[in-house]
């Protein structure tokens, strides 16, 4: 079978009912539209509500508070540096396993389990993470953030410096 002979089943599909084509078949006359008033007439626009405020213009945009001083980091847990070659592993050895990618920010999280001992550079770590990988005698560095990443200082309230 080719593409050009398939065809739906019979009884499948069925023609597109013309409506307005005189009082031979359904639809003549009004054309399934009643009798005077504005849908009678011509179109309609689609969320049209006769006048009163639609509700796309009446629900308000923009919702909710996006964070400016939220730090986002690419999770690696503590079961995928098990299967690292090797006693360390730094941002750039997880940008080569494929765990994060260049530029990104990495925090060791806790799942899974460790057996052997590595050393982990990461930019933070989870407590669990933190216990799991010196429990198998391993130890953390803690990467400082580039600059950029930091939350601003707490102001205080801004009504009371003035």
């Amino acid at each position: 079978m080719k593409v050009h002979e398939l065809r739906p089943p019979a009884g499948s599909t069925r023609a597109r009912r013309r409506v307005g084509r005189g009082i031979g078949g359904k639809g003549g006359k009004t054309a399934g539209r009643g009798t005077k008033g504005q849908g009678a007439r011509d179109t309609i626009p689609m969320g049209f509500e006769g006048g009163q405020l639609p509700l796309m213009q009446r629900i308000p945009k923009l919702r909710g508070f996006k964070n400016p001083f939220r730090i986002d980091y690419t999770p690696v847990n503590v079961s995928a540096l098990q299967a690292i070659d090797g006693a360390s592993i730094d941002l750039d050895g997880f940008v080569a396993k494929g765990l994060a990618r260049k530029g990104d920010l990495v925090k060791v999280l806790g799942g899974g389990g460790l057996t052997k001992a590595i050393s982990v550079e990461a930019h933070a770590f989870s407590k669990s993470a933190e216990s799991a990988i010196t429990g198998a005698g391993g130890s953390i560095t803690v990467i400082p953030l580039p600059f950029g990443h930091h939350r601003p200082p707490a102001q205080g309230n801004a009504l009371m410096n003035r």
